[in-house]
C-alpha cells in the first residue's frame, strides 16, 4: 500500500481522486493548500503527489522542487484545469513525473499512479545498501537524512551539483561528502572561494597563465581548474563570481576545455563541478546579476541544506559529538550535560547555524575547563542574553493584545471588520519582518521557511511595505 498525497483546492476533485486511490488499495491524503501539503510531507512517507497548479497560497509549479526534495523523495504529477505549454516545460525541468489536464479520467489516473509506483518499486530493488562516508556530518533527523540521501544520489553520477543553504549550514562539508563517496575520490578536491578571488585575477586563478602573459607573470602557472583534473572543483560562494568570469566559465562547462591566459592552445579539463551559495540565484537572474544559462548548468542536481532551527532534533547529537571531540583533542576530562543546557541549546535560534553552535560549544567547554558538567551559564553571554530576553517576552503581554491595545474610549469603538483588518495587518507585518531577519533577506530561504510561494511573498511585501531586509520601506495607512 502506497501513500498518495493530493493537493488540490477543488474538494470534489480531491474526493474523487482519493476514492479512486483507495479503491486501488492505497492510502490517500487530500489537502487544499500548499502549506497543508508541506506539513503532511514532513510527517508521512508519501510516495506520489498529485499537485494542482493554481492553489490559494501559491503556484504548485514554484514549490515542485521542494516537494521532490522532501524526506521520501515522492514523485510529483502536476494536474491543472488550464493547458499551459510553458508550465508543462517548467514541470518537466523541475522533475515532475508527468503533467496532465483536468478533467482526469479514472483509467488515466490509475495508469499514472500505477506507472509511478512501479518505477519507485523497481528503483528500490536496484538500490543496494549504501554505506555513506559522512565524516563530520552529525545528526539523524528526517531533514538531514533526506540531504544525505541526496548526497548518495549525487555521488553515484557525474552531474553538476548546486548546494544551497544559509551561512554555516555546512555546504563545503556536504560537497566533500559527495566527492569522497564518488568515483573521483582518489583525485583532488579543489576549493575555490569565489568571494576571495581578486576581480582582476579571476580568470588567471581559474584558467592559469603562461609566463609573460601579463605584468608580474614571471612563470607559467596552472589554474585551479587544471588542478582539479580527474577530481572535483568546488566553487564556494558561486553567486560572487563576476559577470565576465561567469561567461568564460560557462564555455568551460560546455566544452570542458580551457585556454590559459597567454596560451595559444586549449587543454582538456575533466572535472566534476560542485557549487555552493547562500544567495538566491534565481532572484539574481531576475535582477541581471547572474547568468540564467549558467544557473541551468550549475544545478543539474540540487541539494538544499536546512537551517539548524529546522532540524532541532539533531542539536543534542551534534553537541555531544562536538564536546566529546573537543575534550579528546585538548586532553580534557569528558564533560556531562545538565538538562537545562540542552534546553538552552534547543531554545536558541542559531542564526549562524551549525557553525555558530560549534563555536558556542567551544566557548562553553573552555569557559571553566575543570567543571565536569555543562550548564547554561557556560554558554556565551550573547546567547544567554537572547534567551533571557526571549523568556521575558514570552511572559509579558504580547504586542497587539487587549492589555496594550484598548479598543477605544467612551463612544469611540471600532467596527469589528476594521479592527480585525488592522490587527491582522500588524501580525502579517511583524511576521514578514521577523521572517527576513531570520533568513538574512534570502527570498529562497524565506519561501522555504514560510511555505509561501515567491509570488505570494512579493504580494505581501508590497502590501506592507516590507523590504528583503525586513524593514518597512512604506508605512501602510491604518
Amino acid at each position: 500500500m502506497a501513500t498518495i498525497l493530493i493537493i488540490d483546492d477543488d474538494t470534489l476533485m480531491g474526493g474523487l481522486l482519493s476514492r479512486w486511490a483507495e479503491d486501488a488499495g492505497h492510502k490517500p491524503i487530500a489537502v487544499e493548500t500548499i502549506r497543508q501539503g508541506q506539513d503532511i510531507l514532513k510527517k508521512a512517507p508519501v510516495d506520489v503527489v498529485f499537485l494542482d497548479v493554481y492553489l490559494p497560497d501559491g503556484n504548485g509549479l514554484e514549490v515542485l522542487p521542494g516537494i521532490r526534495d522532501a524526506a521520501y523523495s515522492p514523485e510529483v504529477i502536476i494536474i491543472t484545469g488550464a493547458g499551459d505549454p510553458n508550465g508543462a516545460e517548467l514541470a518537466v525541468r523541475s522533475g515532475a513525473w508527468d503533467y496532465v489536464q483536468k478533467p482526469i479520467r479514472q483509467n488515466e489516473f490509475l495508469l499514472q499512479m500505477g506507472r509511478t509506483l512501479q518505477y519507485r518499486a523497481e528503483k528500490r530493488q536496484r538500490k543496494g545498501p549504501v554505506v555513506l562516508d559522512r565524516s563530520g556530518i552529525v545528526g539523524s533527523g528526517n531533514e538531514l537524512t533526506a540531504c544525505l540521501e541526496r548526497v548518495a544520489q549525487a555521488a553515484g553520477n557525474s552531474a553538476n551539483v548546486l548546494i544551497t543553504g544559509e551561512t554555516g549550514t555546512g555546504k563545503e562539508l556536504f560537497a566533500r561528502a559527495v566527492h569522497t563517496n564518488s568515483a573521483r575520490s582518489s583525485h583532488l578536491f579543489v576549493v575555490v572561494d569565489c568571494a576571495a578571488l581578486p576581480d582582476n585575477l579571476v580568470e588567471s586563478e581559474l584558467f592559469g597563465h603562461e609566463k609573460g602573459a601579463f605584468t608580474g607573470a614571471d612563470s607559467s602557472r596552472p589554474g585551479l581548474i587544471a588542478q582539479a583534473r580527474g577530481g572535483t572543483l568546488f566553487l564556494d560562494e558561486i553567486g560572487e563570481l563576476p559577470a565576465s568570469a561567469q561567461k568564460a566559465f560557462l564555455r568551460v562547462l560546455q566544452e570542458h576545455r580551457i585556454r590559459p591566459i597567454g596560451s595559444k592552445r586549449e587543454l582538456d579539463c575533466d572535472f566534476r563541478l560542485i557549487s555552493a551559495t547562500n544567495r538566491d540565484l534565481e532572484a539574481m537572474v531576475e535582477e541581471g546579476g547572474f547568468r540564467k544559462d549558467l544557473l541551468f548548468r550549475l544545478r543539474a542536481f540540487h541539494i538544499d541544506l536546512p537551517p539548524l532551527r529546522g532540524r532541532s532534533e539533531d542539536i543534542r547529537e551534534i553537541a555531544m559529538h562536538c564536546v566529546r571531540t573537543l575534550c579528546e583533542r585538548h586532553d580534557i576530562d569528558t564533560k556531562g550535560f545538565s538538562p537545562e543546557f540542552f534546553h538552552a541549546l534547543t531554545s536558541y535560534t542559531w542564526p549562524g547555524n551549525v557553525r555558530e553552535l560549534i563555536h558556542g560549544l567551544e566557548l562553553a567547554v573552555f569557559a571553566e575547563p575543570l567543571d565536569p558538567i555543562l550548564y547554561p551559564k557556560h554558554l556565551p553571554q550573547h546567547i544567554r542574553i537572547h534567551l533571557a530576553r526571549k523568556a521575558f517576552r514570552s511572559s509579558s503581554p504580547k504586542e497587539g493584545s487587549p492589555a496594550e491595545s484598548p479598543l477605544g474610549d467612551g463612544d469611540v469603538f471600532p467596527a469589528y471588520a476594521s479592527y480585525r483588518k488592522t490587527g491582522l495587518a500588524g501580525i502579517e507585518r511583524r511576521y514578514l519582518q521577523e521572517l527576513f531577519s531570520r533568513t538574512g533577506g534570502s527570498m529562497q530561504a524565506a519561501c522555504r521557511v514560510s511555505g509561501l510561494s515567491r509570488t505570494r511573498l512579493y504580494e505581501l511585501m508590497k502590501r506592507h511595505g516590507i523590504t528583503r531586509h525586513g524593514s518597512s520601506a512604506i508605512r501602510p495607512a491604518s
